[in-house]
């Protein structure tokens, strides 16, 4: 798999990215009259203060706190609390991505190229024809039962996850088409529908089936979000437009987001992946809880049964690609055994070349 690890950081695009950024947000707010818009939305400013530190330094996007803040506690609809989480994460992540780009950071490029690829064909396939056909509870549900699978897998999981260094070396073909794969089907189901998904899926590819390092896993999730999110907001844009509500919001923590999230990035290299990645996977069981709390009256029993169903499904899934993935790994050392059995050592190698 080809990593991308250069020795000399460039910030300078990161500081041209937010110089610009800060400039059309002051033009936004303060040339169209619109400091009152942010005002009165400064609770998601605050909440995405946190979701923007999840953001950069876990393979949660902001959404995952925008989306239950939004629709769990200020009331506000399914379908907005979507159009929010691409609109927000096209500044937060992007923001993020150009600053993990700027430092060099290792990245796992086969499979970001393939799930690429597969969010450019799958997202507004989704958005324009799929998601307006999901039900708001149903909106819900399917966030609250991805991100409440995701945090019981860290909570579970997290000390051999957290323990994995560099990253199994397969065939960059087959990177490149699992990630298609994973972009495809995450983009067409999860991501057009709740706004968030896709570095979830790719992250847990890498660090179940690939037994990725976080310091790879976690950036690769971060930029193939950011890039989810930008097609997911020029999607909704172009075709149905986003919901009312969402630019007021997005006004108010856009300015937030665009330096919260590269944060993220920088300060868990202080305070740790290990500790953070334990906090947002208890925010992510907790919106579980919250979400069938508080739809207990329209799920009912039998509802909210089939939700813990449907999270134990995924815990099983999860379960399968990390047997799935330990059996791949084996193999692929016993190959690389094979091969350093047969083949002649390196310097031999070498002057054979030479020649």
């Amino acid at each position: 798999m080809t990593l991308l690890s250069k020795p000399k950081p460039h910030p300078g695009l990161w500081y041209l990215w937010m110089g610009a950024f800060y400039l059309v947000w002051a033009w936004l707010v303060f040339g169209h009259g619109r400091w009152n818009d942010v005002i009165e939305h400064w609770g998601i400013a605050v909440a995405m203060a946190i979701g923007s530190y999840a953001a950069g330094s876990t393979p949660m996007g902001g959404g995952t706190v925008g989306f239950p803040i939004l629709v769990l506690l200020f009331k506000q609809s399914a379908e907005l609390g979507r159009d929010f989480s691409f609109a927000v994460q096209s500044i937060g992540m992007t923001s993020a991505a150009i600053f993990i780009m700027a430092r060099r950071q290792a990245l796992a490029w086969a499979m970001l190229k393939g799930a690429a690829l597969g969010i450019l064909l799958a997202v507004p396939v989704g958005v324009t024809w799929f998601a307006p056909l999901v039900p708001s509870l149903w909106i819900k549900l399917m966030f609250a039962v991805v991100w409440g699978g995701f945090g019981l897998l860290h909570l579970w999981r997290i000390g051999e996850i957290a323990g994995h260094e560099g990253m199994t070396e397969f065939d960059e073909r087959w990177d490149f088409r699992v990630g298609l794969a994973t972009g495809l089907l995450s983009g067409l189901m999860v991501v057009s529908v709740t706004g968030v998904g896709v570095d979830m899926v790719l992250y847990t590819i890498l660090v179940l089936l690939c037994r990725a390092d976080l310091k790879i896993a976690i950036p690769t999730s971060v930029v193939i979000m950011a890039f989810g999110s930008l097609v997911g907001i020029a999607t909704k844009a172009l075709t149905s437009g986003v919901q009312p509500g969402v630019y007021e919001n997005w006004l108010a923590a856009a300015p937030i987001v665009a330096l919260g999230a590269p944060l993220g990035v920088f300060m868990v290299n202080f305070i740790g992946r290990k500790p953070t990645l334990y906090f947002v996977a208890v925010l992510c069981v907790g919106q579980f809880a919250w979400t069938c709390y508080v739809e207990r009256s329209a799920l009912g029993t039998i509802g909210i049964l089939t939700a813990i169903a449907a999270v134990g499904l995924m815990l099983w899934g999860f379960e399968r690609l990390r047997i799935w993935g330990g059996y791949i790994v084996g193999e692929q050392k016993r190959k690389n055994a094979r091969r350093a059995l047969t083949e002649p050592p390196l310097p031999e190698r070498i002057k054979a070349t030479e020649k």
